[in-house]
């Protein structure tokens, strides 16, 4: 059976659980309970779990690197599962992207979120699948924009979301990428209807 790796992306510690940086790990997360795929094994600088999604062998992975050295993790992984780029999705958090948009691509640039950057440069390639998530458009510096919480709207809007992005992740271990994308890359929070007078 083949194995992929569905890895989410953030900073280990309590401190950070509730960031919009931590998004990533969110996904994994709720894969986990959805599953029943325990991530309680701590190796390759790594939380993780191994199990079954939609019949395919899945490691639910959370680099413990912090987000700047995630490439470290992930290489460890790839290595010890002896799994290429290409089986790996990489589930992480966009400010380029409003709340509620999620995004899956083939490939592509880091676009400048560190957690890519390290993956990109530890692997020496970027032809792997993303999927990134909106976390909204900074006010203010992007790194305390990535490191601040939600407010609870918000909070309500990234939940929708999450399960959205969750499902993408189901439907790319066995359906093609391309399929996915068009059914899934879209803004799941709809606009509030305006008022008429």
């Amino acid at each position: 059976m083949e194995k992929r790796l569905i890895l989410g992306l953030g900073n280990p510690g309590q401190e950070y659980a509730g960031t919009r940086h931590n998004v990533g790990f969110w996904v994994t997360s709720l894969l986990s309970k959805r599953h029943n795929i325990p991530m309680k094994q701590f190796r390759h600088q790594s939380r993780y779990g191994v199990g079954e999604i939609q019949g395919v062998s899945v490691i639910l992975a959370q680099p413990m690197t912090y987000m700047n050295l995630s490439g470290q993790a992930v290489r460890a992984l790839l290595n010890t599962f002896q799994l290429k780029p290409s089986q790996m999705l990489v589930v992480y958090d966009d400010f380029a992207l409003p709340l509620g948009a999620i995004r899956l691509r083939e490939s592509g640039s880091s676009g400048g979120q560190k957690g890519m950057k390290s993956i990109i440069e530890r692997l020496g390639t970027q032809e792997f699948p993303r999927l990134r998530l909106g976390i909204g458009s900074p006010d203010s510096a992007a790194v305390d924009h990535v490191l601040s919480t939600f407010d609870a709207h918000e909070k309500e809007d990234m939940l929708i979301t999450l399960e959205h992005a969750a499902d993408a992740v189901e439907a790319w271990l066995t359906d093609p990428i391309s399929l996915v994308m068009s059914r899934y890359n879209k803004n799941w929070i709809q606009s509030p209807p305006t008022e008429t007078s």
